[in-house]
């Protein structure tokens, strides 16, 4: 139990700083077609994962609660795209640069394919 209101506890906060943070880009960069805030979100969850991450690697100073807040919790509201990042780059770390490569075509061609999929199994036509 105690696992599970951690992960909701940083999830709400990750969610809550991204649909600030998203907000605020949003009104810095008006009449832009990029998805900037969305952007920068992913962005700065990568930077926070991997900030994250070397410090527990390195300096050993998150135990598993804090993990499970920060990384599944936190990260997980504010950006999924964190973790495929930081996922992505410690594939590259092992020297496993072909799966890397590959995580990222097929998640990003995947993601766009399904997305398609789901969009057109729902989206009404007028």
């Amino acid at each position: 139990m105690k696992s599970l209101l951690l992960v909701a506890l940083g999830g709400a906060l990750g969610s809550m700083a991204r649909f600030k943070l998203s907000g605020w880009v949003l009104h810095q960069t008006p009449g832009w077609r990029f998805p900037a805030g969305t952007l920068a979100v992913n962005l700065i969850g990568c930077l926070i994962a991997g900030l994250l991450a070397g410090m527990a690697v390195k300096q050993d100073v998150l135990t598993p609660d804090a993990r499970l807040l920060l990384f599944t919790g936190l990260l997980g509201g504010f950006t999924t795209f964190s973790a495929f990042g930081l996922e992505t780059l410690l594939l590259l770390k092992r020297g496993e640069a072909g799966v890397a490569i590959a995580n990222v075509v097929v998640s990003v061609v995947a993601g766009l394919l399904v997305a398609w999929l789901g969009y057109e199994m729902t989206a009404q036509t007028a």
